[in-house]
């Protein structure tokens, strides 16, 4: 795609060197929004406004919609009050109400002052719902049938309203606003009579959100029952929008994005990487660094409160890393399998004992197989081939019940602490590997001077 992608630059860029501006449209039409708009990004700036004027109205809104909030706001700035509103006329709700979130106050302003009074105050009542909430993704555009309805005379309203609807393939049935069922296209196009009244024949089982469940919960639900959208109702079960599939999408994607920063040790960021200065990343950075920094200094206090055991077995230090290491990975090994499990709803903080059995019993495995490992590397390489005379069995056994050990401490702190922190009501990513890894090293220190001191000393 990427080089398809590279191919269409390059031909555009000739041909609006020609001023070929009729070939230009007849190549973006037959492109798909997604596909025009990852190309306008690799464009110059001082272009956009051309091409993006050769797309007919409907392509436009489209393409509009998926390009960068820095390439939106540059058109944005360059339209006339005409072509804002033409474009805002062919918007989805909810894509109206990311766009407006994207830009600055002064851009805002005027696109409010653009959108009709009817859009203007859906995306006001949007806007109004807490950040991250079902609300705040919802559209309330949607076709809604009355139970009293005829096949029939559902089938004409879902022609006469379906063009401005963001899907029309499930139906909700509402009594006063209330949801009290649903039916889909499909449920009409096959039905055996058109005079079939739809409160006899819509499903009233119906699966909903309230405006303010957690939208990562909502995208959970898409992915457990394969929706195409998902009511959203008040507190008194009032129909107030649907979360359309394209929406889960997005936000399964930021979440994840979120997650991955938060597990790398980062303050999560809503710009790209290419469109973060070096300042944004240093400022979403440098928290974790610092705070990871002033926690190892334990580890620091730990080796010197042992540097007596050091001094009188220097060869203990050779062994240090590898050690912190392997508790490390350890610990992280556990840690990102239990945040997935818990990212799926596949386990709750309930499960802790079950879930510390089953590591309790891989940690004996691994910790077993690593010692085991362990011994026959240090007396075959440290002592034989590398003639270190120091590293007596003695010490290689010091060094692998220490292994085994870590491995122990370290799958249990990984698999209990994002547990811990979901039951706190945090994100379980804070706990992922930097965390864990900085509390594995200090442990696995205690551990290795403890066994050493008891054996050695």
């Amino acid at each position: 795609m990427a080089e398809h992608n590279v191919t269409v630059e390059g031909t555009l860029q000739a041909l609006l060197a020609d001023k070929k501006y009729a070939t230009i449209r007849d190549i973006l039409i037959t492109m798909n929004p997604s596909d025009i708009a990852s190309v306008f990004d690799e464009l110059e700036e001082e272009r956009l406004p051309l091409l993006f004027r050769l797309l007919p109205k409907e392509q436009a809104a489209e393409t509009f919609v998926e390009m960068d909030p820095d390439a939106q706001e540059l058109l944005i700035r360059g339209f006339s009050d005409s072509e804002l509103r033409e474009v805002l006329d062919e918007l989805y709700v909810d894509d109206a109400v990311d766009i407006v979130e994207e830009m600055p106050a002064n851009v805002v302003r005027r696109i409010l002052s653009q959108a009709d009074p009817q859009m203007r105050k859906e995306i006001n009542e949007i806007l109004r719902y807490p950040e991250n909430s079902a609300g705040s993704i919802m559209t309330t555009e949607y076709v809604s049938l009355r139970p009293g309805m005829t096949v029939e005379e559902s089938i004409l309203r879902i022609r006469r309203t379906g063009v401005d609807k963001e899907t029309i393939y499930t139906c909700y049935v509402t009594r006063d606003r209330t949801l009290v069922g649903l039916v889909t296209v499909k449920d009409l196009l096959l039905a055996q009579d058109d005079d079939t009244l739809i409160q006899d024949m819509m499903e009233t089982n119906v699966i909903s959100v309230n405006t303010l469940t957690d939208q990562e919960e909502v995208a959970q639900m898409f992915s457990k029952y394969n929706f195409l959208a998902l009511p959203v109702v008040d507190t008194e079960n009032r129909m107030v929008g649907i979360v359309t599939f394209d929406d889960a999408m997005d936000v399964m994607e930021d979440e994840f994005t979120e997650d991955m920063e938060i597990m790398a040790a980062m303050t999560p960021s809503d710009k790209t990487y290419l469109r973060s200065t070096v300042f944004d990343l240093f400022r979403h950075r440098i928290p974790w660094l610092m705070l990871l920094m002033v926690s190892a200094t334990f580890t620091g206090m730990i080796i010197t409160g042992f540097e007596d055991a050091l001094a009188a077995q220097v060869v203990l230090t050779a062994f240090i890393p590898m050690l912190m290491d392997t508790g490390g990975n350890s610990g992280s090994q556990s840690s990102v399998t239990i945040i997935r499990a818990l990212s799926l709803d596949e386990i709750e903080f309930s499960d802790l004992f079950r879930i510390l059995w089953k590591e309790i019993r891989t940690a004996v495995l691994c910790g077993v197989t690593l010692s085991a490992a362990c011994f026959a590397k240090i007396m075959l390489i440290d002592r034989l081939l590398m003639g270190n005379t120091d590293v007596t069995w003695l010490v290689a056994l010091v060094v692998c019940i220490t292994m085994a050990l870590t491995v122990l401490v370290a799958k249990a702190v990984g698999c209990s602490l994002p547990l811990l922190a979901k039951k706190l009501k945090l994100d379980p990513a804070v706990m992922a590997s930097p965390f864990i890894t900085t509390i594995v090293d200090a442990l696995s220190l205690l551990l290795y001077f403890g066994v050493a001191s008891a054996l050695l000393l």
